[in-house]
């Protein structure tokens, strides 16, 4: 069984309004990754992906890029221990 880990990861840059959290969305589904996303009051972009090891960090070096639509400042992320995501959505 793979090890399954769990990423708080906050994105900085133009990140809001342009389909940033829909497109994280459908690439953590397409991985097969647990979590949600969401946009926060000061411009970032903040999500928690779960899953294998590799999925994870595969979404979180997704997030450099994002969307077609983004221009990615940075990306900051702290790894630790799964909570029990299941499913992945859009927080609001």
């Amino acid at each position: 069984m793979t090890d399954r880990v769990r990423a708080h990861v906050f994105v900085s840059g133009r990140v809001q309004g342009v389909y940033y959290r829909a497109s994280t969305r459908d690439a953590a589904r397409e991985k097969g990754v647990d979590g949600w996303v969401r946009n926060l009051d000061d411009g970032r972009v903040e999500a928690v992906f779960e899953g294998p090891e590799g999925a994870v960090r595969d979404m979180v070096a997704w997030c450099e890029t994002g969307s077609r639509a983004a221009e990615v400042g940075d990306v900051d992320a702290e790894y630790g221990a799964p909570e029990g995501e299941d499913g992945f959505e859009v927080r609001r």
